[in-house]
């Protein structure tokens, strides 16, 4: 398992094929196997590295951090790595690192594709999502909430839950208590004054029935970004890449290899 240290901090990541070094960040309570299908399809043009972010998956389990934290690992793995340019993928939570790390290191990132992101959040995008259906989700249990916040976050639900069985069968499950900390990691967090030093290419891909990261916040993300287009999925919510794969490769694709 290639793993490697920061501040006594050990941290998974997947490094997998051969060509232009392509990172990718996964979402909130996930892992780098979120990213089975991706992988797969890129591995034969692209070295494929994919993190588990700190408390996530394979690496360590912590008590406190921040999405600082997380985009200041993304650099010590470049610099591990010794990787001076990367194409960068990040969905959702991973859109964050990947916004922050480009606006940060303009440098190390040649092509940036966001999906289902946001760039400003004074909650976690979940907790918003609590807050603006009181009747629905007052009163239930944290497991039951995130259960229905489901039916709120994706449009092709079965394939959503298909995915996650997959992903599940290979990284470690977060207990409740850490899933409460990572999602902590993400208050209080406002990337728009950076996001106009990024030089990156970018593409921003959100889904229209996405109700955790709604395709408005994606298409203000984009319009903070010089060089960057911004695309709705019409049949997807919250995972355009599982919720309509083909049309998320084959977009994906063509923007990295242009």
């Amino acid at each position: 398992m290639p793993i490697f240290t920061k501040n006594d901090i050990s941290l998974y990541y997947e490094d997998i094929g051969s060509g232009q070094p392509l990172l990718m960040f996964h979402g909130l309570t996930s892992s780098s196997a979120m990213f089975y299908r991706e992988m797969n399809f890129f591995r034969n043009k692209h070295r494929i590295i994919a993190l588990d972010s700190r408390g996530h998956g394979h690496s360590a389990k912590l008590s406190d951090y921040t999405l600082d934290d997380h985009i200041e690992d993304a650099v010590a793995l470049l610099d591990h790595l010794q990787l001076e340019s990367v194409d960068v993928l990040g969905v959702s939570m991973g859109s964050y690192i990947a916004q922050g790390l480009a606006a940060r290191r303009t440098e190390r990132v040649r092509k940036l594709l966001l999906v289902a992101t946001k760039s400003v959040g004074e909650k976690s995008s979940m907790a918003e999502l609590f807050e603006r259906h009181p009747e629905e989700f007052d009163g239930l249990s944290i497991h039951d909430k995130l259960e229905k916040a489901q039916t709120y976050m994706y449009h092709r639900l079965t394939a959503v839950q298909k995915w996650q069985a997959k992903t599940a069968e290979n990284s470690p499950q977060l207990s409740l208590e850490q899933q409460g900390i990572a999602s902590n990691a993400l208050e209080r967090f406002n990337l728009r004054p950076e996001l106009p030093s990024i030089t990156a290419e970018t593409l921003v891909i959100s889904g229209r029935y996405d109700e955790l990261n709604p395709p408005e916040k994606g298409h203000e993300t984009a319009q903070l970004i010089q060089h960057a287009s911004f695309m709705e999925f019409k049949r997807s919510g919250h995972a355009p890449n599982v919720e309509q794969p083909r049309l998320f490769l084959g977009i994906a694709e063509n923007f990295l290899d242009d």
